[in-house]
């Protein structure tokens, strides 16, 4: 599989080799710098951030001042914006339960 850098929101990916700008939007609307495109994005961390100088952000789904903000490369599959090593851990947990 192919990791690129695209939108959280819609998938699209991201062409340019910078970083984007506070302004920049994807063609869905969606911002680009934020926190759920971060390479730092974690939601089994406090803050739900791994740079732990990073100033918590509140809407991890909107535009902000990040100065660690990394773009994330990453396999895109369709409909999926969750954690894939989440969703394979639930998978496995209703198979042990039988669900």
């Amino acid at each position: 599989m192919n990791e690129t850098r695209h939108c959280h929101g819609c998938g699209a990916e991201y062409a340019f080799n910078r970083t984007p700008g506070r302004s920049e939007t994807c063609q869905c609307g969606a911002d680009l710098k934020v926190c759920l495109n971060c390479v730092f994005y974690d939601t089994r961390v406090a803050y739900q951030c791994r740079e732990r100088r990073a100033d918590p952000v509140v809407e991890k789904h909107l535009a902000n001042y990040c100065e660690y903000f990394e773009f994330a490369k990453r396999v895109y599959v369709p409909g999926k914006t969750a954690n894939l090593r989440e969703d394979q851990a639930r998978s496995a947990l209703k198979k042990l339960l039988g669900d």
